[in-house]
């Protein structure tokens, strides 16, 4: 029954969201990040003790809820198989996040189309952390289509590809892993060295799913009909030029794909922050290549899905 998991999980991703509730599973993780840091970070430590304490973090968060899912999914076997199985299949899917990145786009999609600039300025604010009040219509559309090409790797790639090797724990490990990144992987005063063994953890995890996602986007962009050629012919210039070694996959994938330049400038705090170009300008950005990058993210899911499938049919 588990090779059906991953189909099963994405249904009731489907069925269910990502529910806003302090119990979500990834908030019980960012919770225990949070404590974990409070305890173990101060400013005044020299810089290779809070090396040493965030590579603590990571391995005190990690095995924490490994061992949580673990026996949470040992608890329900005890109950009934199938118990474990449901119980397992709604597990995996608080670790992806298909239907909140589509309604996310969605939203502000139909809010440019309505012309109400300031609350797609709004609503991208809370998916993105540039600067977003003084955004026209092409940046807002940029900053969305970044995110979700982004999120097709951490929000669904990666956790169905350790699910995959190790189950439903794994997966949830990867997902501990990027949620600390996300608290802690910042290159700043703060968290330039207590976040170092965070950040370099997930440029590991998120390593070969990227490069998975990328060649998943290109097969995606030839059946939706989109460019590709053009599509691999950026992945294969762009994406090493991105500041994240996995995140420029994706990225320069759905721009090749779309005939679109994403990067460029944006601020932070009011701080001017430029990234590479990725891809070609060859259409103007507009909210049309929000749900284009919505259907590629899709059919991306999708496939890798039945990939997932076939190869445990094949065992």
């Amino acid at each position: 029954m588990e090779k059906y998991m991953p189909i099963l999980a994405i249904f009731f991703d489907a069925i269910i969201g990502d529910p806003r509730s302090k119990l979500h599973p990834v908030v019980l993780i960012g919770n225990l990040v949070g404590l974990i840091e409070s305890k173990l970070l101060m400013p005044n430590y020299p810089s290779i003790k809070k090396k040493y304490l965030g590579l603590l973090l990571v391995l005190l968060v990690l095995s924490t809820t490994y061992s949580a899912v673990w026996l949470i999914i040992y608890f329900l076997e005890t109950i009934h198989p199938y118990a474990a199985f449901i119980g397992s299949a709604i597990l995996l899917s608080f670790t992806i996040s298909p239907r909140s990145l589509a309604e996310a786009g969605e939203e502000i999609r139909r809010y440019l189309v309505q012309k109400n600039l300031e609350q797609a300025r709004y609503k991208v604010g809370w998916i993105v952390g540039r600067d977003t009040k003084k955004l026209d219509v092409s940046e807002v559309t940029r900053a969305t289509v970044e995110t979700i090409a982004e999120n097709i790797v951490d929000g669904i790639i990666s956790p169905l590809f350790y699910f995959a090797i190790g189950g439903v724990p794994l997966a949830f490990l990867y997902r501990a892993v990027n949620t600390m990144d996300s608290m802690v992987g910042y290159k700043n005063e703060k968290y330039l060295d207590f976040g170092m063994a965070a950040a370099r953890t997930d440029d590991l995890f998120n390593f070969i799913p990227a490069r998975i996602t990328a060649m998943l986007i290109i097969i995606s962009a030839f059946l939706l009909r989109y460019d590709a050629k053009n599509s691999l012919y950026s992945i294969k210039r762009d994406a090493h030029k991105h500041p994240s070694p996995n995140s420029g996959y994706a990225e320069a994938g759905v721009a090749g794909a779309l005939g679109v330049r994403l990067g460029g400038l944006n601020y932070y705090g009011g701080v001017e922050s430029f990234r590479a170009y990725m891809g070609e300008s060859r259409n103007n950005l507009s909210p049309v290549h929000i749900r284009q990058t919505v259907y590629i993210m899709g059919l991306v899911t999708g496939l890798f899905a039945v990939a997932i499938l076939l190869i445990n049919l094949s065992f």
